[in-house]
């Protein structure tokens, strides 16, 4: 009987670690500051224009309230999923991705792994279950329209396993 197989790419660890640590540093971006409310202009403002018309119609105010109301709402939603696709990992690497990534403090691997979880790891298996955590986060976060999964394929395996099927 053959193994079942997977159509899951094999992922590059060095670009997906990138990619998910730059995700939870937007995510921290997005939960810890605040958005400032712009206003429009009511005053009149010189800009140099070509002569002839530049079939370019503006209208500020509606810009600012564009921006007032869909920009909250798209950090929101970014923080809702990502959050979201955490809560599905197994609870070993949600518990290192929340420790370590979605807390208030940044804390280092070293301290994750040795005190602040409920039972501390060895640092090798602290980095492969981390390793772990990104490469299932990578595939959520691929899902929910957040990083292109696309490039973090890993080419050398990839044409590795092409190769050996021809």
């Amino acid at each position: 009987m053959s193994q079942p197989t997977t159509d899951l790419p094999k992922l590059d660890n060095k670009k997906t670690k990138n990619a998910i640590v730059g995700v939870f540093e937007k995510y921290q971006i997005f939960k810890n500051t605040i958005i400032e409310q712009r206003e429009a202009t009511i005053t009149a403002s010189y800009q140099d224009r070509p002569s002839g018309p530049t079939n370019v119609t503006s209208d500020s105010t509606a810009n600012v309230a564009i921006f007032n109301v869909f920009e909250p709402e798209h950090r929101r939603q970014f923080c809702e999923n990502v959050e979201l696709a955490v809560s599905y990992l197994y609870p070993k690497y949600r518990e290192i991705i929340e420790l370590k990534y979605l807390g208030d403090d940044m804390p280092t691997d070293y301290a994750v792994y040795n005190f602040k979880m409920d039972h501390p790891i060895s640092k090798d298996t602290y980095a492969k279950l981390r390793r772990k955590a990104f490469q299932n986060l990578a595939y959520s976060f691929h899902a929910f329209g957040i990083i292109n999964i696309q490039s973090l394929i890993d080419t050398k395996r990839a044409n590795i396993r092409t190769s050996s099927f021809e």
